[in-house]
C-alpha cells in the first residue's frame, strides 16, 4: 500500500483526456466508468475476460502536471496472475478493474480495450495517377558465362537490362539479392526477373518469370496511421488499413511529446518504437487483407508532420520544441524497410520519405499540395488540412505561402466534456429547432436521425456515446443559429426561459443534447475549446492572406479525415475558414495519404514536389505579431469583423447574430469609455 499521506490521487486517461480525482484504493477502472471513459469489460470486474487491459504510462507528463510510475498503481495480484497463466497478460498491461488508483498516474486505455473501437476514417480517394512507379519488374535474359569471358553474374545481367531493356545507369545490386542472384539464374535456366529502383539499383530477384509487385503508401499522422496497399503495375488499392497512433499514451498533441521527450531522456526511442511497431503491424495487416506475400511487397512511401517524420526516423525532435524549430532534414530520403524496422515486407524494400517543407510544416503537407495541386491553378486556393496541428498552405500558380496552427486535439473530441473520437454511437451530426431549442442528431453507425422511428433500436447496441469533432462544430453552429449561444461565444442564460435544455453549470450554462445512460451536454468550457482551436486556424489563414495581400480566397479545400467529414456550411459558420462560396469549398478527404500514394505510383511525382517544396514561402505564426491580433478577433462568432456576405447570402439567420455582436460590442466600447469619468 502507499504509505498513507495521500488520500487521494490524480487520474489522466488517454486517449480521451478525461481527467478526475479520487480516493486512493479506487480501481482503475471504477475510476474510468466515473468518468466515461470507454474502457470494455464484461465479467463484471472479476479479472476474467481481460477486456478491461490499460498500460500505466511512464514519465512526466508536464501538460497534466503528473508523474506517472508502474507503482502508482498497485502490484498484480492473484487474479491478474491467474489470467496470466490462462490466457497472458503482457508485462506492462494492467487488468483495469484489479488494478488499485495509489498515487498520480496517466492511464492509456488501448484500441482493443475500448468498447467503442475507434473509426479511422482514411479511405483511399479515387484518384487517376499516371503510372510510372519507382520499381519496375523487368524479365530477361543473360548470357551464360564463358571461360573466355571474365564477367561476373552481375555484370552480364547489367548488360542483359542495358541490351534488352535500355536501362544504361544501373549502379548497384543489394547485398542480399547478390547472395541469391547466382541460384536464381541458373534455376531460371538464365532468365531472370529483376525489380530495379529507379533505373539504378536492383532490389529483388526471381528465377523465370514474375509479375507481382507491391507497394504501401502510409500516412503517419499524431493521432492516426493510414495505410493502402497497391499493385505496382496497375496502382489497384487492394488494401487499406487504419490504427490509433499508439504514441497517444505519450501526449495527446506533437508539443506534448515534444514535451515528454525533455522531461524524460531517452523517452524519443520509446515513441520511435511504438511508432514503428505500429507501422509495420498495420503493413502486416493490409498485406494478410489482400492475400499477397510480404516479400512482394518492394516500395514504400511516407508522409507525416515533422516530429512524426523524425521520430520513424529516429530522430530526436526536440529542436522543433523551440524557436527557430529546425529540421535536421527537410530533404526527401529513401531508406532501407529494415533501416525503419519494417519488419513485415521485403528486407530489400526502399522507403521513400517526402520532403518536409519546413518547421512545423511537414511532408504531409508536401503530400496534400502533390494532391490537390495548387501550384498549377490560377485561381487562389486555401487549403487547410485539419487536424490536431492544421497545416495551412494559400496560394497559386505565381507564388505558395505555407503556415501551421497550433489548433489542439479538440476538434477530434479531445478536451471536450463529453467528447470522443470517431467512433459508433459518437454524434457526428446535428439540428436544433430555433424555435423550441429541441435538438435532433445522428450517431456514427446509423443513418436515422434521432426523432426518427427506429433510431432507439438501431443504436441499442452502440447507445449514444459522446459526440465527435464534426459534431462539436454542428453544435456550435446550430446553438449560434437558434439563439442559444452569442457571438462572443457566452451561451446566453435568457434562453433558460424558452427552455429546460439550457442547464445552469456553476456560474455559466450548459446546452443538454441528449439524456441517457450517458447525458451529452455542451458546456461553456467545450465552447472555448473549439473557440481558441478555429481562432488558430482561422489567423494563421489570415496571416498568409496578409503576406500576399489580400483580402478573399477563390478556393478552399478541406483536407485530412477530419476535415472530410466537416459540414462546409458549419465550418464556415463558427469562423474556422475566410468566407468563400459554399460551392466553391472541397473537402479532399485524406490528401496527405493520397499525395503518399502519388509517390508510391509515381517517381517524376518525387522530383516534382522536391522542386516544390524549395519554392514555398513558410510563415512561422509563433513569430508574426499580427498572429495575436488574429487570433483575438477569430474567437468571435465567426469573427469579430471579417465579412461573411457570401456565407450570409445562404445562411441569412447569421445577418441578425452578426449584428447581434456590433451592438454588443459598441455597447461593451461605451462602457468601458464612462468608467474614467
Amino acid at each position: 500500500m502507499p504509505d498513507g499521506l495521500k488520500t487521494t490521487a490524480f487520474v489522466v486517461f488517454l486517449p480521451s483526456g478525461r481527467r478526475g480525482r479520487f480516493d486512493v484504493g479506487t480501481p482503475i477502472l471504477d475510476c474510468a466508468r466515473a468518468l466515461g471513459v470507454d474502457i470494455d469489460s464484461v465479467c463484471g470486474g472479476r479479472g476474467i475476460c481481460g477486456r478491461c487491459q490499460v498500460v500505466v504510462a511512464d514519465g512526466e507528463f508536464a501538460k497534466h502536471g503528473v508523474t506517472s510510475r508502474g507503482d502508482h498503481i498497485s502490484p498484480r495480484g492473484e487474479p491478474e496472475n491467474r489470467f496470466d497463466e490462462r490466457k497472458g497478460l503482457s508485462a506492462e498491461r494492467r487488468l483495469s478493474c484489479h488494478a488499485l488508483l495509489w498515487d498520480d498516474v496517466v492511464i492509456d486505455v488501448p484500441p482493443d480495450s475500448q468498447v467503442h473501437k475507434q473509426v479511422v476514417r482514411k479511405r483511399a480517394e479515387v484518384r487517376d495517377i499516371q503510372m510510372d512507379p519507382a520499381i519496375r519488374l523487368h524479365y530477361c535474359a543473360v548470357e551464360e558465362p564463358d571461360m573466355h569471358n571474365p564477367l561476373g553474374d552481375f555484370e552480364r545481367l547489367s548488360a542483359a537490362l542495358r541490351d534488352q531493356w535500355g536501362i544504361e545507369n544501373l549502379e548497384e545490386i543489394d547485398i542480399r539479392v547478390l547472395h541469391n542472384l547466382q541460384t536464381a539464374l541458373r534455376k531460371g535456366d538464365w532468365n531472370v526477373t529483376v525489380a530495379v529502383h529507379r533505373s539504378t539499383r536492383i532490389t529483388a530477384v526471381w528465377a523465370g518469370f514474375w509479375d507481382k509487385a507491391y507497394g504501401i503508401a502510409f500516412d503517419i499522422g499524431s493521432t492516426t496511421i493510414a495505410a493502402h496497399l497497391c499493385d505496382l503495375s496497375s496502382g489497384e488499392v487492394l488494401a487499406s488499413g487504419g490504427v490509433m497512433n499508439p504514441q497517444i499514451r505519450f501526449g495527446e498533441d506533437l508539443m506534448s511529446r515534444v514535451s515528454y521527450i525533455m522531461m524524460n531522456p531517452g523517452g524519443e526511442v520509446d515513441l520511435t518504437r511504438v511508432v514503428r511497431e505500429a507501422v509495420s503491424q498495420l503493413a502486416h495487416d493490409v498485406i494478410e487483407e489482400a492475400g499477397v506475400h510480404p516479400t512482394d511487397v518492394l516500395n514504400v512511401t511516407v508522409v507525416g508532420n515533422p516530429i512524426m517524420h523524425h521520430l520513424y526516423l529516429g530522430i530526436n525532435p526536440i529542436e522543433l520544441g523551440g524557436a527557430p524549430f529546425p529540421l535536421a532534414t527537410n530533404s526527401s530520403m529513401t531508406v532501407w524497410a529494415t533501416e525503419v524496422d519494417l519488419n513485415s515486407i521485403n528486407a530489400d524494400a526502399r522507403v521513400y520519405m517526402l520532403p518536409c517543407i519546413a518547421g512545423h510544416v511537414g511532408s504531409d503537407t508536401a503530400g496534400v499540395i502533390l494532391s490537390e495541386e495548387p501550384h498549377l491553378r490560377d485561381d487562389m486556393t486555401l487549403v487547410v488540412d485539419v487536424g490536431t496541428n492544421a497545416e495551412i498552405v494559400l496560394g497559386n500558380r505565381t507564388t505558395l505561402l505555407a503556415a501551421s496552427s497550433p489548433t489542439g486535439p479538440a476538434f477530434e473530441g479531445a478536451q471536450i466534456s463529453c467528447g470522443q473520437r470517431a467512433a459508433p454511437g459518437a454524434i457526428e451530426r446535428l439540428r436544433i429547432n430555433p424555435t423550441t431549442l429541441e435538438p435532433r442528431f445522428k450517431v456514427i453507425g446509423s443513418d436515422l436521425w434521432s426523432d426518427e422511428g427506429g433510431f432507439a433500436d438501431e443504436t441499442a447496441n452502440t447507445g449514444v456515446t459522446g459526440i465527435c469533432g464534426s459534431g462539436i462544430i454542428e453544435a456550435l453552429g446550430e446553438m449560434l443559429l437558434a439563439g442559444i449561444l452569442r457571438t462572443d461565444g457566452i451561451i446566453d442564460g435568457a434562453a433558460q426561459a424558452l427552455s429546460p435544455r439550457i442547464e445552469s453549470d456553476g456560474r455559466t450554462f450548459a446546452y443538454l443534447i441528449h439524456a441517457g445512460d450517458v447525458s451529452i451536454r455542451v458546456t461553456q468550457n467545450d465552447i472555448r475549446a473549439i473557440q481558441l482551436a478555429k481562432a488558430a486556424l482561422y489567423a494563421g489563414a489570415a496571416l498568409l492572406m496578409d503576406k500576399l495581400g489580400i483580402d478573399h480566397v477563390d478556393r478552399v479545400v478541406l483536407a485530412g479525415a477530419f476535415g472530410t467529414h466537416i459540414d462546409p456550411k458549419y465550418a464556415m459558420i463558427i469562423g474556422m475558414i475566410p468566407d468563400c462560396g459554399l460551392d466553391r469549398v472541397y473537402a479532399a478527404g485524406n490528401a496527405a495519404g493520397t499525395g503518399a500514394r502519388i509517390a508510391l505510383l509515381n517517381q517524376q511525382s518525387r522530383d516534382d514536389i522536391q522542386r516544390i517544396v524549395k519554392t514555398i514561402t513558410k510563415v512561422e505564426t509563433a513569430v508574426e505579431p499580427r498572429f495575436q491580433e488574429h487570433f483575438v478577433k477569430a474567437m468571435a462568432l465567426p469573427h469579430a469583423d471579417a465579412p461573411y456576405p457570401q456565407l450570409e447570402a445562404v445562411v441569412p439567420e447569421l445577418t441578425t447574430r452578426r449584428a447581434a455582436l456590433a451592438l454588443e460590442t459598441n455597447a461593451e466600447t461605451g462602457r468601458r469609455r464612462r468608467r474614467p469619468r
